[in-house]
């Protein structure tokens, strides 16, 4: 069965399962121990409809929060079958569907109290741009295919000429290859 205290030791494979190294792991781990007690605060503690005490019924696969995280993580970055996964992580199928679904929305809160999270909203791109002051961006602009307009001086206006099918040409009016002189 994979777990963090097996991969902490070799920082390189502990990369390759979770694209984190053993720094970046142990500080996400604080905002992802946060927002798992959260969720058990809410959903089995304070749950009202409870029959035994919080811990009573049978043991989980993944008992400590760090090997919770390297689940979540590894799932998300290598995407197995959920039978690969629960081969590894020692569990059924089932059980690792289980814990997909339920560890998933938890990275997401911890991601955003880390301020990990991608931007999704442009209109507050300048915000994120002011935090990230020593940081260099690129913008990629790609081609994508679209409906071709029947008028012609909309049609000469939105494509490119190096491709063959109409696209919207969303980075200039020249192609890649003509601006680096191919």
């Amino acid at each position: 069965m994979l777990s963090y205290h097996d991969l902490k030791p070799n920082p390189r494979v502990l990369r390759a399962f979770t694209s984190l190294d053993p720094e970046e792991f142990e500080i996400l781990l604080i905002p992802f121990e946060k927002a798992w007690q959260n969720y058990i605060n809410r959903y089995y503690i304070h749950k009202k409809s409870r029959k035994r005490r919080y811990g009573g019924g049978r043991k989980p696969h993944l008992v400590a929060i760090e090997d919770k995280l390297l689940f979540i993580l590894f799932y998300f970055k290598v995407y197995p079958l959920q039978e690969v996964i629960a081969c590894l992580f020692g569990m059924s199928q089932g059980r690792a569907n289980e814990w997909i679904y339920k560890l998933t929305p938890i990275l997401e809160a911890a991601l955003g109290e880390a301020q990990c999270l991608p931007e999704r909203a442009p209109q507050n791109l300048e915000q994120v741009l002011a935090l990230c002051v020593a940081v260099d961006f690129m913008i990629d602009g790609t081609e994508r295919p679209t409906h071709r307009p029947t008028d012609p001086i909309e049609q000469k206006d939105q494509y490119s000429t190096v491709v063959f099918w109409p696209t919207i040409d969303d980075s200039s009016s020249r192609h890649d290859r003509l601006l680096l002189g191919k």
